[in-house]
């Protein structure tokens, strides 16, 4: 299934909408103009239905998270070493590297959009056809056991989808208008090679703070909306006022 930017984005908005409505209840969180990060960790297991669990998913750590669509093994060679990774369906995995001490809150935005990707996975799946869900499980009955590598490989037609259905989860385009109205006056920022003005540093630290994600996520997220642009650092007029 290929779905253009435009759907992807009217997926996202209803979803979010619908799980609203589920997780708030009519509460008055809805009602009052506080910018609302996306409580993912509920919208996985609560919404969707999935568990998440955590376990070394790499050597290198290049695998932050998977997800399976039916049970699995999923095989890692580490030193020599050759492991076994259960992985239920319905089931997501994080690498543990997000649990470990002094880590948490350092990549709490890094795990926050893998968990957004996986859900992502999940919901675009569920939008298959039943022709194209039995053909997906089938390739998981085929084989029992395959490395990590060979699933990602397999689903590098659809990571981009899952990146941009992950994005708009959890950094809805409601909750990005509302945050640029409130911390940058819904004012563009401009970007010089990744530098930032230290108003627009601010404004792109607040956002980030209060949506939980990472400022490379909200970089690519605010260019994606049309509240970034891009500049060569050649115009940027004063190098004391730089965000590297």
């Amino acid at each position: 299934m290929i779905l253009s930017l435009r759907q992807i984005e009217d997926i996202g908005a209803a979803v979010i909408q619908d799980f609203n409505k589920f997780f708030y209840c009519g509460s008055n969180a809805l009602r009052n103009n506080k910018v609302r990060a996306t409580p993912i960790d509920q919208f996985a297991r609560e919404y969707l239905g999935l568990s998440v669990r955590f376990a070394r998913l790499s050597a290198d750590g290049c695998i932050c998270g998977l997800t399976s669509y039916a049970d699995a093994e999923y095989i890692i060679e580490e030193m020599g070493v050759v492991r076994t990774i259960e992985l239920k369906q319905n089931q997501i995995l994080l690498d543990s590297s997000f649990l470990e001490a002094g880590k948490v809150k350092k990549l709490c935005g890094k795990r926050r959009f893998t968990l957004a990707h996986e859900c992502a996975h999940q919901i675009l799946f569920q939008m298959e056809s039943e022709e194209s869900q039995q053909k997906c499980r089938g390739f998981y009955s085929d084989r029992r056991s395959y490395s990590l590598r060979d699933l990602k490989s397999r689903e590098d037609w659809n990571e981009w989808q899952a990146n941009a259905l992950g994005a708009a989860l959890l950094m809805p385009q409601a909750e990005i208008n509302r945050a640029m109205r409130f911390f940058a006056q819904n004012r563009t920022l401009i970007s010089y090679e990744g530098r930032f003005s230290y108003a627009d540093k601010l404004a792109l630290s607040f956002l980030c703070q209060a949506l939980g994600v990472s400022k490379s996520a909200a970089v690519i997220r605010l260019r994606q909306l049309g509240y970034l642009q891009e500049r060569p650092y050649v115009e940027f007029v004063d190098p004391l006022e730089v965000w590297a």
